[in-house]
């Protein structure tokens, strides 16, 4: 085996060599590829193809970013404040608390950037190649220099390849030479310049184009960083944002927050000079900035989101971008492909007509056991050419092929296809066989545009051309028809649309054949060879069965008030018919439209159209973008899902562009949200997690900020009264952080309430906090301050009481309560009742909750009982008949939680 040099293979100008010469330096087969022993070299040489991350920001700099908030900056700033007046017990533990959020917020963000990053690797290019004279579907990883690879419409380049053959090549490389449209192929003038530019290099694709249109075959010259990409990647600075508009939402929200927080600390801080000394005064106005700075909630926001992604990945969502994970939740249609993802992408023959004869096929999927049969008799092809044609037909005109794994029949390519060999093999017909007695010359790849697929074969009198697509496209070009003997005949129109009507009332997808006799001169094919001329062999029509998932998730989204609709290429009455089966009714029938029914209308009349429609049937790949601004102009949040390179603008211009894990790389960089089985009922689960999270956020916020909203009246009020702070700044910095964290991230964990698809999509423009919200947060800060002021006076004027222990029981008075709120905003409560009337539903949360409450009491016991503690924080040891005297205080909360909960219900 010829070694070749790799700084050689760097340093060529691809574009400029013959063909030998590009043979002769990669030392590789044009047609057969490269050896297994070869690729194993060749990978230890040059390594995977992938692109080698650029270094992100040390963890150091990652580290101290987290500082970087308004309200940890104004909480280190207080804690300077303590330092230069001596204070250093109190500075250092208000700089430790602020460190711990940070090393909290630093770790759950490193996790969430890791699990993204670890899903998103999980969604493999794929690449088509020669090897060993084989054709074989390999990751892109796997490729080296020399590796032959096959390219066609919807695939991602995926590496730098000198192009050998084309047809109808044409390559979007707007993300490497910024053209705005795709640049057509061309490799008759082979030998170019060298110092041709990037984008004039017809006979060259760049990793990262997309195939838009058209067929090629090249030869890989560099792979990962080596590519043009690569060179470009290296400049590039890779993160991970996870940013979202609740996010958003709450850094606004902490800014006018934290002004308002500054204001009331100078006036604190004003009264307080006038009353008491100045130490005592700037303790009152650190105490209010600290009591009213939520100190723990970024953590906890961080949390949340990285539990949702989480969530959403284990129930085959992958988030591309973070903002789909709230979206979701609010999103208010879904428009969604039928097959493969309504459907199970099995697809089965049902029934044929041939010869004017209909047949039936017994059998489910791919297996090829069954039987095809005419009048209730199995039939024997010999007595039925047309049907023997009709077949062959099905076996030549076709890019796919059958395999058994693991027990089971699974197709490789397309599942149309592969009904078409499981129709044939049940009448005895084997693909390979045929494919050796007629050997392909050519064909014309199939494009939605053109609704057909041909193929050119060599045949014992003369060659032939076998045509398979959509009825309407096939039966206009057809000239004569094929009779039971197998006969030359006109074509009956009429009683072929009526038969093909049948067959898709019952939910049968159409797909006609023809064939042409040309010339044995003639090797290759073109559309004008098919224009006319063509002679009718037969329909073949299949089903693909809905998923009994799919029809519970659709089901489910309609309960959540939640518009599902179908938009598919096949015939109307096909699409109906499965809509029908799935649910897919409004006022009792299932509203249809074809394209051409939708080209013909204004902007406001499709407005109203896919308004009222839930199937949209034989829809151009353009179509798809009119549909979702029609939608969107109603005031819709729409989520659409694709899989194919013209679904990209539909995919762009939807509020959740959904890919599937199976479709093109085009359909998927241009989405949100990628799903890894292509089910729609996966789709339900992220809107279900999508809502859950939204939830979940709002309960932690809602559990947060009334403690500080307490916290503050207690110190601004206790400031304008000229009494006795009843809680201190440490004292506060322990709650925020330490007790707030511990009972509120188990609410992260909190699974999805039995109601969650069951009311309405939020609306899209809801704010922060709504009214509602800022009632129950005023209604339990009221309590909390009533609880700390009222303890702290009672206990400090008891003969058995001391300023110490005041302050220590109003602490644990406050904690118990909270923890009394706490059971209220949660599921384990409604859980647990509805177990005991009956309910056979799991109790979820109920570890995380009680996990986090043991650590609170704990943690309060240590408070109030560790010397080390008192002396730090200025507490005193309780006995029983106090803890019990705060436990009884801590009651009334239930009673306020309740009445909160009646107008801001928090599942």
């Amino acid at each position: 085996m010829l070694a070749i040099d790799k700084q050689e293979l760097l340093e060529q100008q691809w574009h400029s060599l013959p063909e030998d010469k590009i043979c002769y330096l990669l030392n590789t087969d044009l047609e057969n590829g490269l050896s297994n022993e070869e690729v194993v070299q060749r990978q230890a040489e040059y390594g995977l193809n992938q692109l080698t991350a650029k270094k992100g920001k040390p963890a150091w700099l990652k580290f101290i970013l987290q500082f970087n908030q308004p309200l940890l900056i104004i909480l280190l700033s207080a804690g300077a404040i303590k330092a230069i007046l001596g204070e250093w017990v109190n500075a250092g533990v208000i700089w430790g608390v602020t460190t711990t959020n940070a090393i909290i917020s630093f770790v759950q963000e490193s996790k969430a950037e890791g699990a993204i990053a670890a899903l998103a690797s999980a969604v493999k290019t794929e690449a088509s190649v020669i090897r060993n004279g084989k054709k074989l579907r390999i990751s892109s990883e796997e490729l080296v220099p020399g590796d032959i690879v096959l390219l066609t419409s919807g695939d991602k380049v995926p590496a730098d390849l000198r192009l050998l053959k084309i047809r109808d090549l044409q390559i979007d490389e707007s993300a490497l030479t910024g053209e705005s449209v795709a640049v057509e192929k061309d490799i008759s003038e082979i030998l170019l310049q060298p110092e041709t530019p990037l984008a004039e290099r017809d006979n060259m694709a760049y990793a990262g184009g997309f195939v838009t249109f058209g067929q090629g075959t090249g030869v890989v010259i560099a792979t990962g960083n080596n590519t043009e990409t690569g060179k470009i990647s290296q400049l590039l600075d890779q993160r991970v944002h996870l940013t979202t508009p609740l996010t958003r939402k709450f850094n606004q929200f902490s800014q006018n927050w934290l002004f308002f927080v500054l204001f009331m600390a100078t006036l604190t801080f004003a009264i307080g000079l006038g009353q008491r000394t100045f130490n005592d005064a700037v303790e009152a106005a650190v105490a209010l900035i600290v009591g009213a700075i939520p100190e723990g909630l970024p953590a906890v926001i961080t949390v949340t989101l990285a539990v949702g992604v989480n969530r959403m990945a284990s129930r085959h969502a992958i988030v591309r971008k973070m903002p789909a994970v709230e979206t979701l939740g609010g999103a208010t249609v879904i428009c969604s492909d039928k097959t493969g993802t309504l459907t199970e992408n099995q697809m089965t023959v049902q029934g044929i007509l041939a010869g004017g004869l209909p047949y039936t096929v017994s059998g489910r999927g791919y297996n090829p056991e069954g039987k095809i049969i005419l009048n209730q008799q199995p039939v024997d092809l010999k007595q039925n050419p047309t049907l023997e044609e009709c077949l062959k037909a099905g076996l030549l005109c076709n890019d796919s092929h059958l395999e058994q794994k693991n027990g089971n029949w699974v197709v490789v390519g397309d599942p149309t296809e592969g009904a078409l060999i499981s129709a044939a093999a049940k009448a005895g017909m084997i693909q390979q066989a045929i494919d050796k007695l007629y050997p392909r010359l050519d064909s014309i790849p199939f494009e939605s545009q053109f609704q057909y697929m041909a193929t050119l074969h060599k045949n014992r009198t003369g060659n032939v051309i076998f045509i398979k697509g959509s009825v309407e496209s096939i039966l206009k070009r057809c000239t004569s028809a094929l009779d039971a003997e197998g006969n030359a005949t006109y074509v009956n129109h009429e009683v072929i649309e009526q038969r093909v009507n049948e067959l898709a009332k019952n939910g049968l997808r159409v797909l006609a054949f023809a064939k042409k006799l040309v010339p044995p001169t003639q090797e290759s094919v073109d559309h004008p060879d098919i224009e006319t001329g063509l002679i009718f062999i037969g329909l073949q029509g299949m089903i693909d069965p809905p998923r009994p998932e799919a029809i519970a998730a659709v089901h489910a989204c309609q309960g959540a008030g939640i518009q599902v609709k179908m938009i598919t290429g096949d015939h109307i009455t096909t699409a109906q018919a499965i809509a029908r089966r799935m649910g897919f009714r409004k006022n009792k029938k299932v509203i249809a439209y074809t394209g051409a029914q939708l080209a013909e209308m204004s902007n406001s009349e499709l407005a109203n159209a896919v308004e009222e429609g839930s199937v949209f049937a034989r829809v151009a790949p353009e179509q798809k973008l009119r549909i979702v601004e029609a939608l969107q102009s109603k005031g819709e949040i729409v989520a659409m899902t694709g899989d194919g390179v013209n679904d990209a603008p539909a995919l762009k211009q939807a509020d959740i562009g959904i890919a599937m894990g199976s479709g093109t790389e085009v359909a998927k960089e241009a989405s949100d949200m990628i799903l890894t089985d292509d089910n729609f009922a996966s789709i339900e689960s992220a809107v279900e997690e999508g809502r859950s999270v939204y939830k979940n956020l709002l309960k932690a916020i809602c559990f947060i900020l009334p403690v500080n909203g307490g916290e503050s009246m207690t110190i601004l009020i206790s400031t304008l009264l000229g009494r006795e702070l009843p809680i201190l700044s440490l004292q506060i910095l322990w709650l925020n952080m330490l007790n707030s964290i511990t009972m509120t991230v188990p609410l992260s964990f909190e699974p999805k309430s039995a109601g969650v698809m069951k009311s309405p999509p939020r609306p899209v423009n809801e704010p922060f906090l709504t009214v509602n919200r800022l009632k129950r947060i005023l209604a339990i800060s009221l309590y909390n301050w009533t609880l700390i002021f009222g303890m702290f006076e009672w206990v400090r004027q008891a003969p058995w009481g001391s300023i110490e222990l005041a302050r220590t029981m109003a602490i644990q008075a406050l904690v118990m309560g909270r923890i009394f709120y706490l059971l209220s905003i949660s599921q384990l409560v409604p859980s647990l009742i509805a177990k005991f009337n009956g309910s056979k539903e799991k109790v979820n949360g109920a570890p995380a909750l009680a996990a986090g409450i043991i650590v609170a009491v704990i943690l309060q016991i240590i408070f109030a009982n560790s010397e080390f503690i008192n002396s730090v924080f200025k507490t005193a040891p309780m006995n029983l008949d106090q803890w019990l005297i705060c436990l009884g205080v801590s009651l009334p909360m239930i009673a306020i939680a309740a009445f909160v909960n009646r107008f801001d219900p928090p599942n």
